[in-house]
């Protein structure tokens, strides 16, 4: 591995150790909420992408932590008795959110390579009595789960953080079990944007810089194996750059 892809990998994990650090502190002090504001994170990322209802739901240090860039649970149809991933699960939101969608009777996983963000997730659960999470320490190139463990792989604006996107594709239709599905939020690209462009309108660790764009996202994912693959823009976050939707589908069968 190159140390450019070393020192990528290893700026995500700081600024997400000292984003979960930040939530911590300003929670142990009393200041509410105080952890987001010091993290500046623009207006196109984060719990205001939320609706209030689900607001509620949450223990104040989840939606503190949340660095998003949409939500996945919007698009993912979970139903009670799924079994659920979430890639990069940072501050367990959408861990937690998703939990109550699948009822007792379902489990989701969140997995991290933070070990900051990874205890305050386990803190926030715990707040929340949430008895059907586990966090799970790894990265999202090497999903620390066994082939078809889930049905559906959610995901808020990570992909694009990682160093190896082909092994994050293949890996999420690994542990999906056939039939399964993907509801994921990512910042994507418009396919004229160079990379050159890409890294003129943002950083790598502001989520940014690493963007595919919507035609190496399509491809990526029928490569990976997936079918009826979307890619929808919801908002922009930089010029050319857009919080979007992907969806897609592991075959009940292998085509």
């Amino acid at each position: 591995m190159s140390s450019t892809v070393d020192e990528l990998r290893e700026q995500v994990r700081d600024r997400y150790a000292a984003a979960a650090t930040a939530v911590r502190t300003a929670s142990d002090s009393g200041s509410c909420c105080g952890g987001s504001a010091a993290l500046e994170v623009d207006q196109a990322f984060g719990a205001g992408l939320y609706g209030s209802s689900e607001h509620s739901e949450l223990p104040a240090d989840a939606l503190a932590a949340s660095l998003g860039c949409g939500n996945p649970l919007a698009v993912a149809d979970l139903l009670p008795g799924d079994r659920v991933l979430d890639l990069g699960s940072g501050g367990g939101i959408d861990v937690l959110l998703s939990a109550r969608r699948v009822g007792p009777t379902g489990f989701v996983y969140g997995v991290d390579m933070t070990d900051e963000m990874l205890d305050l997730a386990r803190a926030n659960a715990t707040q929340a009595g949430a008895r059907n999470v586990e966090f799970v320490t790894g990265t999202i190139e090497d999903i620390p789960l066994p082939d078809g463990s889930v049905n559906v792989v959610i995901s808020n604006c990570v992909i694009n953080l990682s160093v190896d996107k082909p092994a994050v594709l293949a890996e999420m239709f690994r542990v999906l079990a056939f039939g399964g599905r993907i509801g994921v939020s990512d910042v994507v690209a418009e396919d004229h944007l160079t990379l050159a462009d890409r890294a003129e309108r943002g950083s790598y660790v502001g989520c940014i810089a690493g963007a595919l764009t919507r035609g190496e996202y399509l491809d990526g994912l029928a490569a990976a194996g997936f079918t009826d693959a979307t890619v929808v823009f919801t908002h922009e976050a930089a010029k050319g750059m857009h919080a979007a939707i992907i969806r897609a589908t592991k075959p009940v069968a292998r085509t």
